[in-house]
């Protein structure tokens, strides 16, 4: 049986390696994603996030920070986070399968040049796969937050970022890492005077 510290050290040193591996090699991606997302605020479009379990809660998560405060004192801006309304995602679930929570709310809610995010560590669960592709034909501009090889959303994505590491866990914490520095790039890159 391993010990705390045994388990310990050694996630720290696989989420360090991790770390490593993003610095090296995805800086000038999350870079960026992170003008995209501002440009698309600066241009009155909004972000979605979808994500399933740990990457719903991470949708949320970020989705909060943009709507309500990440560091600075700002306006809320324009983010949603597709996993949060029960009565849409049972009553979809229940009508037409839970394949299809998120597209039939990207066909009812996303406008062209808005921004969707797909957070899947596989990159393969067929509800994301499904939207991203309903965001695609609707003329929004496609992110995906995957690991592992990427799977499908690295072909059908405009942008995406895939962890270099195959351990859910490992690509969760990168996930909302990215997350946060792309909120905070945000933050330090506009004034956001939205008036509508």
């Amino acid at each position: 049986m391993n010990s705390i510290k045994t388990i310990f050290n050694s996630a720290l040193q696989e989420h360090l390696e991790v770390m490593a591996k993003i610095e090296e090699n995805l800086r000038e991606e999350i870079e960026r994603i992170s003008y995209l997302c501002k440009d698309a605020i600066e241009h009155k479009n909004t972000i979605f996030f979808m994500g399933n379990g740990g990457s719903a809660a991470d949708s949320q998560h970020l989705a909060a920070e943009l709507v309500g405060r990440f560091v600075k004192e700002r306006k809320g801006l324009p983010a949603i986070a597709l996993t949060t309304d029960t009565s849409i995602l049972t009553a979809v679930g229940n009508d037409y399968g839970y394949e299809e929570i998120f597209s039939r709310q990207i066909e009812a809610l996303v406008k062209p040049h808005d921004i969707v995010i797909g957070i899947t560590t596989s990159g393969n669960s067929d509800n994301i796969i499904r939207a991203i592709k309903r965001a695609n034909d609707k003329g929004a501009l496609t992110i995906g937050l995957t690991g592992k090889d990427g799977g499908i959303m690295k072909d059908i994505c405009h942008r995406c970022i895939v962890i270099p590491s195959s351990n859910t866990a490992r690509i969760q914490e990168a996930h909302i890492l990215i997350g946060h520095i792309i909120c905070e790039m945000i933050d330090e890159e506009n004034e956001y005077e939205l008036e509508y």
